[in-house]
C-alpha cells in the first residue's frame, strides 16, 4: 500500500514530515502513527490504516512533500503490497482482459522514484473550495455543453468559453481544453510590477558576503501570497480613534482581584485589555449588522454571529484563531478559550475548523509598545480592528482646566466593497462607546 502525503486544509499544498515513528522493515498496524508532517499552519502525526511492514521510505525527515506524493510503501512482509490482491495465472497466449472496474489509489503502480511532482492547483487565497457564485450556463448559446469544472477555471483565468474547442465526448468542453487554452496577456511590465523583482534581481544589488539566504518555509509563503493579494485585490482604507480607558482598566483590575482562587491561590480568571477589545468588537458587530459582513465576488455576506479571529504571534510568523459567538460570551469564557487557542496556535495544533472563516479580526501590538498601526485585512473577511499600546495624555477637562487621562489609539481597517466611510466610522464609534463604558459589557 502506498502511503500519500495527506492534505489538511483546502489551501494546503504540501507537507514537511519531521518526524518518522517507523523505520523500514517495522511492522505496523492500523493506529500506529507512522510520521509527522508540519504545514504552514499545523503539525500532527499521520497514523496507518492497515497492518504490514513499513518496506520503504521515499520522503527522509526535513524533506517536504507535495499533497498526494507517495512518502512510502507498506509491504506484507515478502515483498508484496500489503493489500494487493492475488493474480491468477495466465499463459503467454492469453490476451489480457480490461479491467471492470478502475483501480484504487493503494492499487496503482507507485510513479518512479526520480519522477517530478507536479503541484496541485489549490488556491492559496481562500481557504474553503466552495462555489462562490455561478460560473455561467452549463450550454453556451452555440449549444455547446462545458462541464463545471471548466466553467470555474476559464472564469478564474479570464478565458472566453465561446472561442474554445471542445475535446469532450459530443464537443462538450472539459478542464483540460482550458487548461491548455492560451491565457490573456497583461500589458508589459503590469504583470512584472505586481510580481516584483525576481531573486537573482534582488540578490545582485548586494554584495553577497553581506547576507545568508533563509529559505521560506510553508507558513512564510502562505503570509505573502494571502497579503500581497489582499493589498492588491481589497480597497482598503482606515479610521482611527483615540479611547479613554481609565474606567477600562479600574474595572478590570477589580474583576480580577475578585476572581474566585483555588486550594493553591490560582484565579479562576484573569481578564486582559486584550478580553475586552474583543467582546467590544462582537458587540459593536451586533450593534452595526451591516458591518458585520464579508464580500463573495458577486455578493455580500452578512453574519448573524460575531466571530473574532485574533492574531497570535508565532516563531516566524503568525496565524489569527477564532473566537466564535464572541458576543454571547462572557469575559472570562472569552479569556479562557483566548487562552487555549493561543497555546495550541504556538504549538501549531489547530485544526481548520478554529481559524477558518470569521466575521473580523484583532492584531493587538500594544504589547510591543508600538503606539498605532494599520492592519491589512484578512481576506475574505471586511474589516480588522487595530489596537496599540496604552499611554498616558494630557486631555483638556470639562471645566476648561487640564488632566492626565490613559488613552489608546485604535485603527479599523476597512474594505470598501462592503463598508463604506460612514458605516465604519459608525463601527469604530461603537468600539469606543463600549471600551469606555466597560460595565456594559458585564451583563
Amino acid at each position: 500500500m502506498n502511503i500519500l502525503m495527506p492534505q489538511l486544509g483546502e489551501t494546503v499544498a504540501e507537507g514537511k514530515i519531521t518526524k518518522w515513528f517507523k523505520a523500514a522493515g517495522d511492522a505496523v498496524k492500523p493506529g500506529d502513527n507512522l510520521f509527522e508532517i508540519e504545514t504552514d499552519k499545523v503539525s500532527m502525526e499521520v497514523p496507518a490504516t492497515e497492518a504490514g511492514v513499513l518496506s520503504e521510505i521515499r520522503v527522509p525527515e526535513g524533506e517536504v512533500a507535495l499533497v498526494g506524493a507517495v512518502v512510502g510503501v507498506i509491504g506484507d512482509g515478502t515483498g508484496g503490497a500489503a493489500s494487493a490482491p492475488a493474480k491468477p495465472a495466465t499463459s503467454a497466449a492469453a490476451a489480457p482482459k480490461a479491467p471492470t472496474t478502475a483501480p484504487s489509489v493503494t492499487d496503482r503502480a507507485p510513479p518512479p522514484v526520480n519522477a517530478p511532482q507536479q503541484p496541485i492547483k489549490l488556491d492559496p487565497f481562500f481557504e474553503v473550495r466552495t462555489p462562490e457564485r455561478n460560473f455561467g450556463p452549463a450550454r453556451l448559446s452555440g449549444g455547446i455543453f462545458v462541464t463545471p469544472l471548466a466553467r470555474r477555471l476559464a472564469s478564474e483565468a479570464g478565458i472566453d468559453l465561446s472561442r474554445l474547442r471542445g475535446s469532450g465526448p459530443h464537443g462538450r468542453i472539459v478542464a483540460r481544453d482550458v487548461e491548455t487554452a492560451p491565457r490573456p496577456t497583461a500589458a508589459p511590465g503590469l504583470a512584472a510590477l505586481a510580481e516584483g523583482p525576481s531573486a537573482d534581481q534582488v540578490k545582485a544589488l548586494f554584495d553577497p558576503a553581506g547576507y545568508e539566504e533563509v529559505p521560506l518555509d510553508a507558513m512564510r509563503k502562505t503570509i505573502a501570497a494571502r497579503l500581497t493579494q489582499a493589498k492588491q485585490t481589497i480597497p482598503h482604507f482606515y479610521l482611527t480613534a483615540d479611547i479613554t480607558i481609565d474606567r477600562l482598566i479600574a474595572v478590570r483590575e477589580e474583576a480580577n482581584e475578585a476572581a474566585a482562587k483555588d486550594r493553591d491561590g490560582n484565579p479562576a480568571f484573569k481578564l486582559s485589555l486584550n478580553d475586552f477589545v474583543i467582546r467590544a468588537l462582537a458587540l459593536a458587530l451586533q450593534g452595526v449588522p451591516a458591518a458585520n459582513a464579508a464580500w463573495a465576488g458577486d455578493r455580500i455576506l452578512r453574519f448573524k454571529h460575531s466571530d473574532i479571529g485574533v492574531a497570535v504571534a508565532l516563531d516566524g510568523g503568525l496565524i489569527a484563531p477564532i473566537i466564535r459567538n464572541a458576543e454571547v460570551k462572557s469575559l472570562s469564557a472569552i479569556s479562557a478559550e483566548m487562552r487555549e487557542l493561543a497555546a495550541r496556535a504556538r504549538e501549531k495544533k489547530l485544526k481548520p475548523a478554529d481559524y477558518q472563516g470569521g466575521s473580523s479580526a484583532i492584531s493587538n501590538l500594544g504589547m510591543y509598545g508600538v503606539r498605532e498601526f494599520s492592519a491589512i485585512i484578512n481576506p475574505p473577511q471586511a474589516t480588522i480592528l487595530a489596537v496599540g499600546a496604552a499611554r498616558r495624555q494630557a486631555v483638556e477637562r470639562a471645566d476648561g482646566g487640564v488632566a492626565f487621562a490613559s488613552m489608546l489609539a485604535a485603527t479599523l481597517s476597512c474594505d470598501h466593497r462592503v463598508v463604506d466611510g460612514a458605516l465604519g466610522a459608525e463601527l469604530l464609534a461603537a468600539i469606543k462607546s463600549l471600551l469606555e463604558a466597560p460595565v456594559t459589557m458585564l451583563v
